[in-house]
């Protein structure tokens, strides 16, 4: 049962992407990462965002 549940999740992973964005802080001016599960067609323009 449980090889039915992760091939599943497994197909599903590949409409999905990991961004990992390095963006400096306003408050302290040290970098932080912002991280998110994005559909594949959201990346550009999550990436262009400031």
């Amino acid at each position: 049962m449980a090889k039915k549940v992760v091939a599943s999740l497994q197909s599903l992973s590949k409409d999905y992407t990991r961004i990992i964005k390095m963006v400096k802080s306003p408050k302290t001016g040290a970098y932080v990462f912002k991280e998110k599960m994005l559909p594949n067609e959201m990346v550009n323009e999550f990436l262009a965002k400031k």
